[in-house]
């Protein structure tokens, strides 16, 4: 099995270098950038499977950075920062990093939680695998949610919205398929954390919200309601079930 990539982002060469040796000795394989510019770059060119982030960066800083990566995918998000205020973590948390270390922090600590960080974007991966054809290859009936304003295709993990193809990242994707197979349902917050996210998951709960005003931003058709105080629900009346 192909080791692990992982990238990290800071101006401060020591940090690069102590935190890709500590990395490298545990086997993965480590690429480092003193900016998010060089860093947007890698992700067209060689994406990582984790980032290892730093929130004051020369030029565009580590929130718009963590931000654009959510906009497209669920890759692992480790920020560090020298401050040790609450609101930056929860604004990084907010903006979708999975994880938050203050300088200086032990890079034994920071090995642990790139650990555990990858250990669940494996297990989401392989949650969301498509299964394997039958023996006799002959494909099996689709999964549809469908109406005029949406339509979920589980097998093949698309979204198209009257008509048009909606591009979505594995957790919107999850979520949407979550809220349109219980519909009416209203689903809490930390439902959806654990449902979504897993178990051990420990970020705050205003990670949802961050998703849900995505879903929003690109399907704003879809009657996609918060329940206030509690969570959020998608009515019926808009999906039907095929296969």
């Amino acid at each position: 099995m192909k080791p692990f990539s992982i990238a990290i982002v800071d101006d401060d060469p020591n940090i690069r270098q102590i935190v890709e040796a500590y990395l490298q000795k545990e086997g993965y394989l480590t690429v480092s950038v003193h900016s998010a510019e060089e860093a947007l770059h890698l992700k067209e060119t060689n994406p990582p499977d984790l980032w290892v982030l730093d929130i004051m960066l020369p030029g565009m800083n580590g929130y718009e950075f963590c931000r654009r990566i959510r906009m497209e995918s669920e890759t692992p998000i480790i920020m560090i920062s020298a401050r040790d205020e609450e609101v930056d973590k929860i604004l990084g948390l907010e903006l979708g990093s999975d994880d938050y270390l203050t300088k200086p922090f032990s890079p034994r600590e920071l090995v642990a939680r790139a650990n555990r960080a990858l250990r669940r974007w494996e297990r989401m991966k392989h949650r969301e695998e498509p299964s394997a054809l039958p023996e006799d290859n002959t494909p099996e009936q689709s999964d549809h949610h469908r109406s005029g304003l949406l339509v979920l295709d589980k097998e093949k993990r698309l979204v198209y919205s009257l008509g048009e193809e909606v591009e979505v990242t594995p957790k919107e994707f999850q979520v949407l398929a979550l809220l349109a197979e219980n519909p009416n349902r209203a689903f809490s917050r930390d439902e959806l954390l654990t449902l979504v996210w897993g178990y051990d998951y420990f970020g705050s709960d205003r990670v949802v919200d961050d998703l849900i005003r995505r879903i929003r931003k690109k399907l704003d058709k879809i009657p996609l309601e918060t329940v206030w105080g509690f969570g959020y629900r998608l009515r019926s009346g808009e999906r039907t079930l095929e296969g």
